[in-house]
């Protein structure tokens, strides 16, 4: 029993083709985001090819739902699947994605660590539960999975989202399709070969191809749960796209995450750790760091101590050993970022570090800190998603804190300081779904993760997303039997 799988031998650069009769060069091309130049391609699939492909996966869940050890045991064997190859995954993740290879590295290993969570933490979690109300019965609430899943990911962490998706899905008892983006589809093609030894045909199917495919199955009648990554106008059309079916929807939609630091911060103590939760993975983290709030008395402190470790990080491409920092994934986020800043810049903000697009191949831009940024800038208002930092002064905390609130995104959140207690209190008063103290971004397998306000709808992580891809189904039957005839 395998995994419908669409692509070649594991390592190469294109993927299998998918189920179904198709035209010679009916494929789309792969840039490496270090040259800007076409290292492979992905099978276009058509959107009509879905239909089989969806009733693929309803024929399969039929077997996977029913055999929960058997599912169990797939999830172990895919774990140890994936960490054996890493050596493929990693570094065609870095030629696609961008980021160094350390960090895909990373990636894959937190691709591994989610599956073995799951098919650890699972049983437990869909043992019955029995619920005491008084009554003369016995009630007990059973979990049921809900079919085929649509999983639809972004290109910011290709395997690592999409395993924050198919995992608790397949453990819940459900099949399904993953579709990654067009911009890095190969990684997720191979990881797709690499789970074919190990699950049944049908069980998750990986379908690559450009739009309208993701709208498609986002909106396809034989999908019963969408659990989407990406913008939120996107988001917004997956939602409405699902509600024709009355699908389950769980949409991650970005953040625009604020930093906010106390007066009694000790300044270069936490500059490293601020400075890579911003700029990690080139800024193209939905819950980095995105604007720095610093009291007034140290802002100039803040800002410098932040330049200096732009100006210090290396930049280059991801295979390079010695690289820190990767290139933007795709041209059109390059410009984005790009206009964002110059925008500001004109504006009368100051670089203190970086600000321009490098002179070089590849979607390179210098890790940029800027200064004396109007509150209202785009930089500050929206979300960069670039290697780009706003550094904001307040005179109150007050003052500060409802302007990290003032944002229609709700994703995250972080306070820095030496009072602990402060910082907490502080924290408490922030309108997002995580709040962290002297760092931020970091995450649990074991937590539950979710955002406020446009950031999204519905809860991954932890047994919360287990319980996102499951509905009860409820038992009642008599403590005991009554006597033939008696009420």
């Amino acid at each position: 029993m395998r995994a419908r799988q669409s692509g070649r031998a594991p390592g190469l650069p294109a993927a299998p083709r998918s189920p179904g009769k198709r035209s010679p060069g009916e494929v789309f091309a792969v840039l490496d985001p270090a040259t800007g130049e076409v290292f492979g391609e992905a099978v276009d699939q058509r959107p009509d090819e879905l239909d089989g492909v969806v009733r693929g996966a309803g024929e399969a869940w039929r077997h996977w739902r029913a055999d929960p050890d058997a599912r169990t045991a797939a999830l172990f064997a895919a774990a140890d699947a994936v960490e054996a190859a890493a050596a493929d995954l990693a570094p065609l993740l870095t030629r696609e994605q961008g980021k160094p290879l350390a960090e895909s590295h990373h990636e894959v290993a937190r691709t591994a660590a989610r599956l073995r969570f799951f098919a650890e933490s699972a049983p437990q979690s869909l043992q019955p539960q029995p619920i005491e109300d008084g009554r003369p019965v016995r009630s007990e609430i059973h979990w049921r999975s809900l079919g085929p899943v649509a999983a639809i990911v972004p290109w910011n962490f290709p395997l690592q989202l999409a395993s924050a998706k198919f995992a608790p899905a397949l453990a819940a008892g459900n099949t399904v399709v993953l579709k990654p983006s067009p911009h890095t589809p190969l990684a997720t093609r191979l990881l797709g070969s690499v789970l074919s030894a190990v699950l049944p045909e049908g069980v998750l199917t990986i379908v690559t191809g450009r739009e309208p495919l993701g709208a498609r199955l986002a909106a396809h009648p034989g999908i019963r749960h969408v659990t989407f990554t990406g913008s939120v106008p996107t988001g917004r059309a997956v939602a409405r796209g699902a509600a024709d079916s009355l699908a389950h929807v769980t949409l991650e939609l970005g953040g625009n995450d604020a930093a906010v630091l106390l007066d009694d911060v000790e300044v270069q103590k936490v500059a490293d750790r601020l400075f890579w939760s911003a700029f990690r993975n080139c800024g193209q983290v939905c819950m980095a760091v995105k604007r720095v709030y610093a009291p007034a008395r140290l802002y100039s402190d803040v800002v410098e101590a932040l330049a200096q470790r732009a100006k210090a990080t290396v930049v280059g491409a991801g295979l390079d050993p010695g690289t820190q920092l990767g290139p933007v994934n795709n041209a059109t986020q390059l410009a984005r970022v790009e206009d964002c800043t110059s925008r500001a810049l004109a504006d009368g903000a100051r670089a203190a570090a970086g600000g321009h697009r490098l002179d070089r191949p590849g979607y390179f831009f210098a890790p940029t800190v800027l200064a004396d940024v109007p509150a209202d800038s785009p930089v500050v208002t929206e979300e960069q998603f670039g290697p780009v930092l706003p550094v904001l002064p307040y005179r109150d905390l007050d003052e500060a804190l409802d302007a990290a609130n003032d944002t229609g995104f709700g994703l995250g959140g972080s306070v820095w300081g030496t009072d602990l207690d402060r910082a907490e209190e502080a924290a408490g008063r922030l309108e997002c779904g995580t709040a962290w103290i002297n760092h931020h971004a970091e995450l649990s397998l074991a937590q539950p993760f979710a955002g406020t306000k446009d950031s999204g709808v519905g809860v991954a992580g932890g047994p919360w997303g287990l319980h996102g891809n499951l509905r009860p189904f409820v038992v009642h039957r008599p403590r005991e039997e009554r006597p033939e005839g008696g009420r």
